[in-house]
Order: C-alpha cells, then structure tokens, then sequence
C-alpha cells in the first residue's frame, strides 16, 4: 500500500506549508518527550502546564520555521544543506524560547508560566534529531519504492571518488527519471580503496577488467575528475574502449547550471576530449591593448575559423568590427548569435571578396585599422579539379585584400594559411603557399605589417574528418578512411582563433608564424576511438573502409619547408619560421601572369603554379602529369636564397 501511494505520487512534491505543520507538530512532540525524559520517563509532573506551553512552543517553532525557511527544502532530495537549516531553525527556536521564559521571569506577565531550561536543551536535542530523521526516512522510503519502480536498467561506475564523484552519485540518484544505479568508485588512492562513501564501495582502478565489469553487469563508466590533463584522460579512455562499457564524462563545475550538476550534463567522452590541447583563457591583455578603439575587419567572417576569430573579438573593447563573408546564410546565423549574447558593434557585410570594387568602397567607408583575413575555399580534393576557383580565391582574392590594406593605410594584416601549403601536393596547398608568397613581397613596401599564421587541422571545422565519421557513425558505417597510415595534427577552434589573435599581436610585419599543433594523430586509430567511444565495437558494428588516397592528399601534413627551421617567441605554442627570402620583384610578376592567365580558364594556370612554387610536386592526381613535363632547362622558376626572417 505503501508503495503504492509513494510510486503513484513519484512525480508530485509536499507542498511546503505540510512540510511546515509536520514540523511544528514534530517539535510539540519532541517537547512532550523532553519532559519524560527529564522526569525518568514517567509523567510524573504537572501535565496540565503542556496545555499552556505547548501553543506557544507551537508558535514560537513556526516563527522560527518561517525566519529560517527549513520547510521550503524538497524532501526527497535532502542534503546537508538542508540538515544545516533545520539546526539554525532548532537553534532560533530554542533561543527565542529561552528569551521568553526569561523575560517573563523578570516581569511576571504570566506568573503561572515558565519552563525548566534543561527541559529546553533537551528538547533542541529531540527536535533536531527528530526533524532530521524525518527527512531522511521519507528519502529513504522514496528511493526503496518510488526509484526501484523506475526499474533501473544499468549499473554504472563513478571514476573518481573525490568531491566531484560524489556530487555526481548525488546528480544520478536524485534524478527523478535516472534509471541508473551507481554500483562503486573507482580510485587509484590506496587510503580510499575498499572503504565505503555513502554505502557505496570504492574499488581500486587495478580492478577494472573485463570479468570485473561483466560480474558486475557495468554497462557505464563515468569520468567525474576535475581538471583533468587530456593526455591522462586519454590513457585512461583508451584502456576502457576496448571493454565492453559506454564511457562518460562530467563537465567542468564552471559548467554547471547554477553551481549544481545535473544528470543531463554528463555526457558521452567526445573525441576533443582526448586529444591533448590545453585550455585557453579568451581574455588577453596584450590583444585587449591592441584592439582598444580600433576598427577590426575579418574576411570569411561566417566560416567555421573566422567565426570563432568574430567572437574572441567580440570580448574586447573595438570600436568596430566588419564581418565580410559571400555565405548569406551562415552570415545571418551569426549575426543572430552575436545579438542574443548582446554584441551590437558589429557590422554583417554580405560580399566577396574577388570583387574590388565591393571591397574597395567597403574599405573607404569603414577605415580598418587591422584585417584578419580567413576567407578561402580549403577542401583538397574538390580544389584540386577546380584550380581556376581555387586560384581566384585564394590567391586573387587575398591579392586584392592586401593591396587594398596598403591602400587605405591599414596597420596591421594577418593572413591565415595552412600547413597544406608546405611542400605542396595539391593546388589548394599551392594556392595557399603562393598567397604566402605575395604576402612577404607586400611586407617589403614597409606601409602595412604583414603577418602570416601557419597551423594544422581544426576540430570541428568545415572539412574536419570529425563530422565526417561522426555522420557516418549515425548512418550506422562503414568509417571512410584513405590510408591506414595516414597523420594529422589537430587543434580546437577556440585555441586557433586565439593563437591567431596571439600571432596578430606579436607580429612586426614578415613573419610566418607556426602554431604548435602537439603530437600528430593517427586517423585510424581515431576513428576506432570514436566507434568505441559511441558504444559501438569495430569492426563487429562499423567497419571502416580504405578507399585510398584522394587526389592531392599527404599520409602526413609539415609545417616547415624543406630550408626552414623555427625561432621561439614568448608564447610556448607560438614560433617564428625561419624561411626562405624570395626574389620578390620576380615572384609578385609571376603571381600577377598567373592571375591573369587565370582570368582566361588558361590550362597553364597550375603549370604556372609549379614555376612559383618548385616543391610543387602533385600527388595521385591527373596533374602529375605537369611535374614530369618540368625539366631542369625551365628557367621560370623563382631564385631563392635561405634567410632568418
């Protein structure tokens, strides 16, 4: 019957002013009981004083009930907190009583009225005992009955049994509609193995197997460390996603919705989790220097790079900032998002960026002071049969940016290129290397400092191989990966942008700076972690599939050139290349050929492309045709000598 009433009822909540009468009506008892307790619990004293003293220990219970607010806590999910409000209710009651009776004794308002002070404390001891057992047996009753109605259908392991473990038990068993039951902690501190928090065992981490977790029928492990290094997380990971359980993770507190956890918030291990990248801090005192009452604009300001640059920007005290991108639509997504999060000084320009005219006007209108410019096309293998696009964009296009920046006086202009522009064997790394090339040959009129930024892969960028196995995944598979032994260097969005903000900075003209990218990462290896880290095994649920190299596709990505070598600065993940000097007069006649020659759909194009760039060499694609034509007679190609930047 009575679970009956509690599961019927499990969704429902006391309301309060019961919870406030059950208490007042639990102190009145526990004050009947001090006084049996004071007379060796027998009646033996003048019963007919509890008609008088009762009402107003009644009264002065709710008025100190009502001060404190111990009855607007939900019942069901007592904690401390609310154990340390019925105390200071207890308390203030015992207080005001004790008040009473003094000040009485000294008047003589009520000469009949007065109550023993040892009768007092030891009715604060049976209220508080009393009002606290109280909760805690309804708790009790609800997670016996009302929970075990739930049918929990998985046991689950909490890894870490400090101050965020147990706060994580708390989140999943005082979820009303958590199915979950938390069968132990793991730890790996000796002190704490094998004692007990909460009723629940802590184990050692030496114990989690394979046989341990099917014994245990354990279907969930839970992260729950914070500020946890990525690189131990990932060593941690990687030995459970070979066994058969769903990793999770708890977010950091600065995450949580009102200083507490939620179950909603503990989410599957993604696989950023895992790779080792710091966390950054947006806010920068060196940027907030340089961007203090200047006019900002970025290009490609949409895109998923130049997006995450708008919003960094937008922390700071700018005085404008111009997004220019050709994507209406992205461009009115953020545009959105900027005003929910309450940026204003902002202006959304629909353009592209191959248009001089267009961009000229803009630049007369708003006078930037500094460009950021993101704009580009960058997948590899459809640039590689669309050069003419590629070329427009990437080198015509950042042509006519950085002219327009000599031209109205901008001071300063960061270009956001690729490591697929070192060595090159495709045109879209190509394009990027000669957008490099033009950039060193403006820096030499001494009127706008140019800065080159060089980094790797970007997580969860347009064209990351992320999205891509994680919309296969969903698709239920195969993973499509071109070579088993394919590398890549990743990075976040948010530590790219801001490194590139960073390298803005730093920057005194002719630099090239190289972003430390960390340890590069096997693909296949990542798409295996991903499969496991989803709940899915490989290759008995996905498989994935070789499909080969694409057209213009490395196994690995550098981000030095053959001849170049780094120099540190003060950031530890920001260096300076040392390159090569160019014969600029030669190379900026060429680039302007190669752009003219694009206008016409010239076949020559990417020839030309080879002559600008020698260690242009395609690879698996029809252009390697090109490079076998080349001979040691071609006498277009550009002299170079090595030099320090």
């Amino acid at each position: 019957m009575i679970q009956n009433y509690i599961t019927q009822n499990a969704n429902r909540y006391a309301s309060k002013w019961l919870v406030l009468i059950i208490d007042i009506i639990s102190s009145c008892i526990a004050f009947v009981l001090a006084y049996c307790i004071r007379f060796n619990l027998s009646f033996d004293f003048d019963v007919e004083k509890l008609y008088i003293q009762l009402p107003v220990v009644a009264i002065i219970s709710a008025i100190a009930f009502l001060i404190v607010g111990s009855y607007k806590g939900v019942v069901r999910h007592t904690g401390v907190r609310d154990v340390y409000n019925v105390f200071n209710a207890v308390c203030l009651s015992s207080i005001i009583m004790i008040a009473v009776v003094l000040i009485n004794k000294e008047f003589g308002f009520f000469p009949d009225f007065t109550i023993f002070l040892s009768i007092i404390i030891i009715y604060s001891l049976l209220a508080f005992i009393g009002l606290t057992a109280s909760r805690y047996m309804f708790k009790a009753l609800y997670n016996s009955y009302a929970i075990r109605d739930l049918k929990v259908n998985k046991n689950v392991l909490i890894y870490g049994a400090g101050e965020s473990g147990i706060l994580t038990h708390n989140a999943l068993t005082n979820h009303s509609k958590s199915r979950a039951r938390v069968v132990g902690y793991i730890d790996n501190d000796n002190q704490k193995a094998g004692k007990q928090i909460n009723g629940v065992k802590v184990y050692h981490n030496n114990v989690l197997t394979k046989d341990f977790l099917t014994n245990k029928n354990i279907s969930e492990v839970i992260f729950s460390i914070q500020n946890i290094a990525p690189k131990k997380l990932r060593s941690l990971v990687e030995g459970l996603v070979e066994l058969p359980v769903q990793v999770k993770i708890v977010p950091p507190v600065e995450d949580w919705i009102n200083g507490e956890l939620r179950a909603s918030q503990i989410k599957q291990v993604q696989i950023e989790d895992l790779l080792d990248r710091a966390p950054i801090s947006i806010k920068n005192e060196k940027i907030e220097k340089e961007f203090l009452n200047k006019t900002i604009l970025v290009t490609g300001g949409a895109g998923s790079i130049g997006s995450e640059i708008v919003r960094q920007i937008c922390q700071y005290d700018y005085k404008s900032l111009i997004i220019i991108d050709q994507a209406e639509s992205a461009l009115y997504d953020l545009q959105q998002e900027l005003k929910q999060n309450g940026y204003h000084n902002f202006i959304p320009i629909v353009g592209d960026i191959r248009d001089k005219n267009r961009l000229n006007a803009i630049f007369q209108e708003h006078k930037p002071n500094m460009v950021f410019h993101s704009a580009a096309y960058k997948h590899v293998p459809l640039m590689e049969y669309n050069s003419y696009e590629a070329i427009k964009i990437n080198i015509g296009g950042t042509k006519t940016v950085a002219d327009l920046s000599i031209s109205h006086k901008v001071e300063k202009f960061v270009f956001i290129s690729t490591d697929k522009a070192v060595n090159p064997t495709n045109v879209m790394g190509a394009t990027k290397r000669i957008a490099e090339m033009y950039i060193s040959c403006m820096e030499q009129q001494k009127k706008t400092k140019f800065i080159t930024t060089r980094f790797g892969n970007v997580l969860g960028s347009n064209g990351s191989v992320i999205p891509l196995f994680r919309k296969q995944i969903e698709k239920g598979g195969p993973l499509t990966l071109t070579h088993k032994d394919v590398t890549r260097y990743f990075m976040t969005i948010p530590e790219a942008s801001q490194l590139v903000l960073e390298a803005g900075v730093m920057g005194d003209g002719g630099e090239i700076f190289i972003f430390d990218m960390g340890e590069s990462v096997k693909i296949f290896d990542l798409a295996k972690n991903m499969i496991k880290l989803s709940g899915l095994s490989y290759p008995e649920d996905i498989d994935i599939k070789i499909t080969g190299l694409r057209p213009g596709e490395k196994l690995y990505e550098e981000l030095l050139a053959n001849g170049e070598n780094t120099l540190p600065t003060y950031h530890r993940k920001i260096k300076i290349s040392k390159v090569r000097e160019l014969d600029y007069a030669a190379v900026r006649s060429k680039i302007d050929e190669l752009c003219i020659t694009n206008m016409f759909f010239s076949g020559n194009a990417v020839k030309l492309m080879k002559g600008i760039v020698p260690e242009y060499v395609s690879s698996n694609s029809e252009l390697c045709e090109l490079d076998d034509r080349r001979t040691s007679s071609d006498d277009d190609k550009p002299t170079l000598k090595v030099v320090q930047s």
